[in-house]
């Protein structure tokens, strides 16, 4: 038996963190297959109990593991090398595994920056990670082990494509790891937030995505039983009452995604769901909608990102502009939140196409929208057609919030101030549409997440730095105590 302990980097990057503390799932599920090998197993969720290194490595000597573990992805990579570091700074002895996207890809850059990495594991990790741990244990050559990356002599060796896990529903959690003390959906006050992966994968082909690139544009899904089953112990044992979908495209089997909306109607668990899906199946399912709110489904969100049908084309989206609003339009019809993002800072982004996107944002009309830099991840599709635009390369800015292109007639900072732009024209608009709305929970719930947003998150910093001021409307609400919750 080994002791494994895994540690999320502690790293903070702004709006996600303004509504909820998340739950680390790919780290319950890669914890609940090591236990069921009869490992032992922990889970320091330092970014979510908002902690540093001092207390990683409280953790770390107090634990003594065997393994130390980071799911890494591009932004968390230099805090995720600096807990690698720390780990063997403590005990050399400890053996350093790095897995997730930014791991999977960039291995060899990884390898290259720091001497206290010693495995990596590639693509879905619950299998290869088993088998490493065995080989390890035995003291058998890791070789033989398919998806991982390994310091081998003077070079780096990479063994064998390992294939995906066929069946998901045969896939352990390991929940009890948790402190669920710490997971909670700000905008609904005294909840309990937990999250559920209903699927895998995506089939699309969007040029930006890290998604399809790491699963290689296949889709998996997990049975409707399977999931409400999950649900139902989270509820019971845990007492989540919202849980997040964090797959990226739970619906392109309407046949079964039907199926999951009617077990949790009739199951009535009582539970909301947020969830991401895209326009055309919304559409699709027009004449359904009204089961998603029956069955928990509150909020969506739906990536709409460029300003005209050109950048569209750009990024592979596989989306027109008219179904996008159309989408959202379906989606308020239903009295279900809308949220969506629009995506800024491309290289041939001018102050005048920066504003226009800006504009279609407002007529999409979502409940809630982003206005974010384009992070072109080192493996993306989009990654070398980006490349010379770049200036900024530390990772841990490629984070959708600050702006790492310089597009060819604009500063970085010229791309800062039209995302506050955007964010104050937006919500200046819809501060007197949340007031006056009739849907007593709707209203609640918009002005509630506009009050973290505007008073905590990095909206209000990048006022300051760029000389501007919350405006006057705005600060008034948030600053007078007005009953948001």
């Amino acid at each position: 038996m080994a002791k494994l302990l895994f540690i999320t980097p502690p790293y903070h990057a702004g709006v996600v963190e303004v509504a909820g503390k998340w739950v680390p799932l790919y780290l319950v599920t890669i914890a609940g297959s090591a236990i069921a090998a009869g490992h032992d197993a922990a889970i320091y969720d330092s970014m979510t109990k908002d902690v540093g290194f001092d207390e990683i490595a409280e953790k770390i000597r107090e634990y003594k593991p065997d393994y130390v573990l980071c799911s890494v992805i591009t932004s968390t990579c230099p805090d995720a090398i600096k807990v690698f570091e720390l780990a063997k700074g403590i005990d050399p002895a400890i053996t350093t595994i790095a897995g997730g996207i930014h791991a999977s890809f960039m291995y060899e850059e990884m390898f290259a920056t720091t001497s206290a990495l010693d495995y990596v594991v590639i693509g879905e990790g619950e299998v290869t990670l088993v088998e490493l741990l065995d080989c390890l244990s035995n003291g058998g050559g890791v070789s033989s082990v398919k998806g991982i990356a390994y310091r081998d002599g003077g070079g780096i060796a990479k063994t064998g494509k390992r294939g995906f896990i066929h069946d998901l529903d045969s896939l352990p959690f390991a929940w009890d790891l948790l402190d669920w003390r710490d997971y909670t959906y700000f905008i609904l006050p005294g909840s309990r937030l937990g999250a559920i992966d209903t699927s895998r994968g995506c089939d699309k082909d969007c040029t930006f995505c890290s998604q399809q690139k790491f699963w290689e544009r296949s889709w998996r899904a997990r049975s409707p039983e399977a999931i409400v089953a999950e649900m139902e112990t989270l509820k019971e044992k845990h007492g989540v009452d919202v849980i997040l979908f964090t797959d990226d495209y739970p619906t392109p089997d309407r046949a079964r995604w039907e199926r999951l909306l009617d077990l949790l109607i009739e199951r009535d668990l009582g539970i909301s769901i947020l969830m991401e899906t895209r326009a055309g199946d919304i559409i699709r399912d027009r004449d359904i909608l009204d089961k998603y709110r029956r069955a928990g489904i509150i909020h969506i969100y739906v990536g709409t990102e460029a300003t005209d049908q050109a950048t569209l084309n750009l990024l592979k989206k596989d989306l027109s502009i008219e179904d996008a609003k159309e989408a959202l339009r379906l989606c308020r019809e239903h009295n279900i939140i809308t949220e969506t993002s629009m995506i800024l800072g491309f290289p041939d982004d001018t102050p005048e196409s920066m504003a226009r996107t800006i504009e279609l944002a407002k007529e999409y009309n979502p409940d809630f929208a982003h206005f974010l830099a384009i992070a072109p991840w080192p493996y993306s599709d989009i990654y070398p057609e980006l490349k010379p635009f770049i200036e900024e390369s530390d990772y841990r800015k490629y984070n959708l919030i600050d702006p790492i292109l310089k597009p060819r007639n604009m500063t970085r900072e010229d791309v800062d101030r039209a995302i506050v732009t955007g964010y104050r024209k937006f919500y200046m608009g819809k501060f007197m549409e949340m007031l006056t709305s009739g849907d007593e929970f709707k209203r609640r719930y918009m002005l509630s997440a506009m009050q973290r947003m505007m008073n905590n998150s990095f909206i209000k910093k990048k006022l300051g730095m760029l000389g501007g001021e919350m405006p006057e409307e705005i600060r008034k609400i948030v600053y007078s105590g007005h009953p948001m919750t």
